[in-house]
């Protein structure tokens, strides 16, 4: 009992003697302005922020944690050092903070995890023949960005129809480059072969900024120009093309009935309403561009993603603005839910100018004609936050069964699954799947290919694979890892952990039963999967109703469905080689310039003889030989 309590003594006195040499740290920093960086023991960055003054905002962390807010204490708690950027002005800092989050991801930050899921329409006008782009990213090369929309698919939807009304191209610029004489696009009345000459920069150039017209809201000038040219060729009894141009009339027409008309003063606006309880908080976006509703879309953060200073909530939400705008288009105006100060507002705003060069008006008051939709945001904004903070529950429940059914010393947040695939021994390579909070990681997906093992070794792959995960060590460690696999396979991961200095982390592998069917003997069937821990003679199994099996099995499935995605692309990329390798006229140069546009067989299965043609140094007749090779 005695040790017990020493034990306590020392880990307390060693705590404190922390906190004071951090402190005495402190007192040497500048007091200008910047951005901090918090590290761990690992020396892993676990929260970034900024600064008016370095100095007094650091040391305030390790002063007395009476009235701290509690995840800020246990942020405090596992900070070792600490790193420190000056800029030349609070703005500046702002600035930085945002790029680093972005890069470092740290754990005590706010995060946006559904960013890319909003695309943007991107127009290259450095580009001496422009074209359009969906771009995931707004960033600051004079081009035009338009969005964000819902989905990729109203994006390519609404290019397609601009590429084909406006005559706009959408080749590349390497394919661009290469032409000697007009693709079928043009041949289809769709392009006016910029590749060829066959059109100036300024008759082009007049087809581009119709098409901007139409995407910054003057549609019924569009209208008007194009039945203009209906009637020209209905005239000259060009009926197929009067066809086609009153084919696409009614395409602007059906697009236009689908947006919501709010305003006539032709604003870019984002109204922003939020919800939040003690679980979370939703943050709701509407978007209007030029006076018309594009979409809304949530950002809902549960109490672990929500960041070390979420008490706080003026300064929360100006880290979420902060993050947001940092990647995505700024409106002329901005309404938020919450009013920040006169002073934060002040700093902010200036933020907003240096990002975009431009007078941005940021309030918490709406105008009249914003209350009406900003009360159906608010609406919106519950019902997501009840859907999401139900699922965020079932998840925890699920989380928190499967640490108790394997005995782990840490809730779960992170879960790690590794997959080995071959294919009769050749061409070894492995998955890694990550599932945080319940839920798929995309990001933090891997992919090996096994460079140090010959042949089907999956012992020695599994040792070579967790060794490259764990030498990065920016990556935060998980609470749990599954394998594929029963008593073997799993037995292999411990070794392979024990061989990389890493038996602390726990391990499971999961393997289906096998039984034989009632009806037919011969017939083998799946009916449960079982979970074998080290040092444990019988499986855990889990109800199959559960949220703790499904995140367990969907996690398997994910790592081998990732795995196997992975060896296919390599099988196929050799497999075409080899086809290629016999075809004549069919030198190095033009086999890398396909192999950029079809990396694998099922790429030139589905490819169209158009889409070949679009190969920079394709010709013609080798074009209709690899498409008669591949379809027939």
């Amino acid at each position: 009992m005695d040790d017990v309590n020493s034990k306590k003594v020392s880990t307390t006195e060693q705590a404190k003697l922390k906190l004071e040499h951090l402190r005495g740290v402190t007192a040497n920093l500048t007091k200008e302005p910047g951005v901090y960086l918090m590290k761990n023991v690992a020396d892993v960055i676990i929260y970034v922020g900024k600064a008016k003054n370095l100095r007094n905002r650091v040391k305030s962390y390790f002063l007395s944690s009476k009235d701290m807010p509690t995840r800020t204490k246990h942020m405090v708690r596992q900070v070792d050092k600490f790193d420190y950027i000056v800029t030349q002005t609070e703005v500046e800092a702002f600035l930085l903070e945002a790029s680093l989050i972005k890069k470092h991801r740290p754990k005590y930050n706010i995060r946006l995890k559904d960013d890319k899921a909003y695309p943007y329409i991107k127009c290259s006008l450095t580009e001496a023949f422009p074209r359009f782009y969906l771009a995931r990213r707004v960033k600051a090369d004079k081009s035009y960005y338009y969005g964000p929309y819902t989905n990729s698919v109203a994006v390519r939807t609404t290019m397609q129809f601009l590429n084909q009304t406006f005559m706009i191209r959408d080749c590349s610029n390497g394919f661009m480059k290469t032409r000697k004489r007009p693709c079928l696009t043009y041949d289809m009345g769709r392009c006016t072969a910029p590749c060829v000459g066959l059109v100036d920069q300024k008759k082009y150039g007049v087809n581009v900024k119709k098409s901007l017209e139409f995407l910054e809201g003057q549609q019924d000038r569009t209208i008007k120009v194009l039945e203009k040219q209906m009637f020209e060729f209905a005239k000259q009894e060009n009926f197929e093309v009067a066809a086609r141009v009153r084919d696409q009339i009614k395409s602007i027409q059906s697009i236009l009935e689908k947006q919501t008309v709010v305003s006539q003063d032709q604003m870019d606006v984002d109204l922003m309403t939020m919800f939040s309880e003690e679980s979370g908080a939703l943050v709701e976006i509407v978007s209007v561009r030029k006076g018309r509703v594009i979409g809304s879309r949530p950002y809902f953060f549960n109490k672990n993603n929500m960041g070390a200073d979420y008490e706080d909530e003026r300064h929360w939400f100006v880290s979420f603005l902060n993050h947001y705008y940092d990647d995505n288009y700024i409106p002329d105006r901005i309404v938020i839910p919450i009013d920040l100060g006169r002073e934060l507002l002040t700093l902010f705003l200036k933020v907003l100018e240096s990002r975009t060069e431009r007078k941005v008006s940021l309030d918490h008051l709406p105008h009249e004609k914003e209350k009406a939709l900003l009360s159906l945001a608010e609406k919106n904004a519950k019902i997501h936050f009840e859907k999401q903070a139900l699922l965020t529950a079932k998840k925890d429940e699920g989380l928190k069964l499967i640490q108790e059914k394997f005995k782990l010393p840490e809730f779960p947040r992170r879960i790690e699954c590794f997959d080995i695939s071959n294919f009769q021994g050749y061409e070894s390579v492995a998955s890694q799947v990550v599932f945080f909070d319940g839920q798929p990681s995309n990001e933090d997906y891997r992919k090996y290919k096994i460079k140090t093992v010959i042949g089907p070794n999956d012992f020695e792959s599994m040792k070579e694979v967790l060794s490259r995960r764990f030498a990065h060590k920016e990556l935060p460690d998980p609470q749990l890892i599954v394998v594929d696999g029963g008593k073997g396979q799993l037995k292999m991961a411990v070794e392979a952990l024990a061989a990389v200095g890493r038996s602390d982390i726990p391990v499971v592998g999961i393997a289906k039963s096998r039984t034989e069917s009632s009806f037919e003997k011969a017939e083998v069937e799946a009916t449960q999967e079982r979970f074998f821990l080290p040092g444990r003679q019988n499986p855990v199994v889990f109800r199959e109703n559960t949220e703790a099996f499904r995140i367990l099995v969907s996690l398997r499935d994910e790592a081998h469905r990732f795995a196997i995605e992975f060896h296919r692309k390599l099988r196929d990329k050799e497999s075409l080689a080899s086809i290629l390798d016999h075809i004549p006229g069919l030198g190095p140069k033009k086999r890398e310039e396909l192999d950029k546009v079809f990396p694998t067989i099922q790429h030139l299965k589905a490819a169209s003889l158009e889409e070949i043609l679009k190969v920079p140094r394709m010709d013609k007749k080798l074009a209709e030989i690899l498409f008669q090779i591949f379809n027939t």
